[in-house]
């Protein structure tokens, strides 16, 4: 049966979310509750709101039928969103697939010259939800203020598309921007991965094959929160697993939706934190909250890339959840950490051009 929040106008819902998230900080911070402490950490008061008004509306990532998750992911996608980064063009693509077309969506910043630097983003959803128009704010956002295009992919989702028809498409739509640059308007020396969560570990999984098959590779990685090793349970799964937005039991039923035999566990696809490419993988940025259940396996992958030699930075933000990325709209904090995290790509994908330009000079 569907409750009184379904049968409201998704947009007026966001209109009030955002009423509320307009009132001073001191009502916001009555309205969140009690402070949040977990060893050493508080969570953000607008975060702790976020939830608050989640749990009254029934928002959460999983549900009885991957349809009625993905439909209620889109909904809070729209409240919590918003939207971002200026003037912008989009284009709808379909992009040659290993089993037909995949969706995307082209963003470029108004007045963005040819010969930029592509992002190819994944969106987030456990490999079973999410789309391009759940994560639009995000690719918005990265867009217009790092100054590049980016291109976001919707890559076949499970249980309908299994492990490891996600990756297959990844791959395809990174390779396929390799092969058009000139017509997306990119430069191919400066082509970068990233994605949240499921779609992070899409980006690294790009990596790694594409390292394995010794073909062109990304020359960056920007991973928010991703998941890299389903062969570990970390301690970080416990202490966080519930009252975060992502819980424990999420993300058995995104693994078994996904990968519904364990042998897929130690497949370096899957779990990248299990590659033997590492030292081959691109400079990357990985950023998590302090509350997601993720941060264990995050900072293990974060000292696994350095131990094999990469340039790398793991940003942990304390006071954050799972999910930040997609919060932009209505929390602060988390804008401040996708901001620090578009800088890095700044750094990354002018340091990546100018070491191109001198060996391709030399």
């Amino acid at each position: 049966m569907a409750s009184i929040t379904d049968r409201i106008p998704a947009s007026l819902q966001a209109g009030v979310v955002r009423a509320i998230y307009g009132l001073p900080g001191p009502v916001r911070g009555a309205l969140a509750g009690k402070p949040v402490r977990i060893a050493g950490q508080r969570l953000d008061p607008d975060v702790q709101l976020l939830l608050r008004l989640s749990a009254m509306q029934g928002i959460g990532l999983t549900a009885d039928t991957p349809e009625l998750a993905r439909a209620i992911l889109e909904r809070g996608a729209a409240m919590a969103g918003g939207h971002q980064g200026g003037p912008m063009d989009t284009r709808e693509l379909r992009i040659p697939g290993p089993a037909g077309t995949i969706a995307a969506r082209l963003y470029t910043p108004a007045g963005l010259a040819a010969g930029s630097p592509l992002v190819v983003f994944y969106h987030g959803g456990g490999w079973v939800i999410g789309s391009i128009a759940s994560h639009d704010s995000t690719c918005r956002y990265l867009a217009g203020e790092g100054g590049v295009r980016v291109l976001s992919v919707d890559y076949r989702l499970a249980p309908e598309h299994p492990f490891p028809a996600a990756v297959d498409d990844s791959v395809a739509v990174f390779r396929h921007a390799l092969a058009h640059a000139d017509e997306l308007g990119i430069d191919p020396a400066a082509i970068a991965v990233s994605g949240d969560s499921a779609g992070g570990n899409l980006a690294a999984a790009v990596c790694h094959v594409t390292a394995a098959e010794h073909t062109e590779r990304p020359v960056f990685a920007l991973l928010f929160y991703p998941a890299t090793d389903a062969t570990v349970r970390r301690p970080s799964r416990e202490v966080y697993g519930t009252g975060f937005f992502l819980t424990d039991v999420d993300m058995d039923w995104f693994r078994d939706h996904y990968a519904p035999t364990e042998q897929d566990y130690t497949d370096p696809r899957m779990s990248v934190l299990l590659s033997e490419h590492l030292a081959e993988f691109p400079p990357t940025y990985l950023t998590v909250g302090g509350f997601d259940p993720l941060v264990d396996e995050v900072e293990a992958f974060g000292a696994a890339l350095a131990a094999a030699g990469v340039p790398v930075v793991v940003r942990k933000h304390a006071d954050l959840i799972h999910g930040f990325a997609g919060f932009l709209g209505v929390v602060p904090r988390a804008r401040e950490a996708v901001a620090d995290a578009v800088g890095a790509l700044r750094t990354g994908l002018a340091l990546t051009t100018r070491t191109e330009a001198r060996r391709t000079a030399g």
